[in-house]
């Protein structure tokens, strides 16, 4: 969390994920990103061919990611799919916005681990849903724009309305972590299934 994937054209924003591997791996290249608030797997490609290879996994949506959340409020149902086409919007730059009609499908899929309260600073209980989000297409911002839909937006999101509750200590970052990543090494032809525990 709180590093790009890929440097940006500002000087200020050199140092990301990218940046820091192709000192070590000259010629790697993304073959997906996280958000800047998210943490947790990335694949990376070290040669070109390997790039197009795993490219065409993801295109062909036969790589699994699987994301550990937190949600503001106590989710009702126990799971679910979110559908909800996702466009993007020069005039709410950099928000992403929900149009049937310019946007490209979007499906995410939901399940509850569990509901529970946290207290605050003052004494204030907020209720909290921990969820597994496993996102079938792969558009930008498309999970933290999906649960705000739910009216259960990600804690600590700034974008789509996840902060706190207005007078209490906002939360250090987003709730959202890239738990599991599966796919099919394009070399080996080994399945490869990627865990990290989240840290929240």
């Amino acid at each position: 969390t709180g590093l790009l994937s890929l440097s940006g054209k500002n000087p200020q924003n050199l140092d990301s994920v990218h940046h820091r591997l192709v000192q070590l791996f000259p010629g790697c290249t993304l073959v997906h990103r996280l958000d800047f608030g998210t943490s947790g797997l990335m694949v990376i490609a070290r040669n070109k061919a390997v790039n197009a290879a795993l490219c065409q996994q993801f295109s062909q949506r036969a790589v699994t990611k699987r994301y550990s959340a937190l949600l503001c409020g106590h989710l009702e149902d126990n799971e679910g799919v979110i559908e909800a086409a996702i466009a993007k919007d020069p005039a709410l730059f950099p928000l992403m916005s929900i149009c049937a009609i310019n946007g490209k499908p979007a499906r995410s899929c939901y399940r509850v681990i569990e509901r529970f309260y946290k207290e605050l600073e003052d004494g204030t209980l907020l209720p909290l849903t921990r969820v597994q989000l496993t996102p079938e297409t792969g558009r930008t911002h498309q999970l933290r724009i999906h649960c705000q839909l739910l009216d259960h937006p990600i804690l600590g999101c700034d974008l789509y309305g996840g902060l706190l509750l207005p007078g209490t200590a906002q939360t250090p970052r987003l709730m959202l972590h890239a738990s599991e990543l599966d796919f099919v090494h394009p070399v080996s032809g080994e399945q490869i299934n990627g865990r990290s525990v989240s840290p929240f």
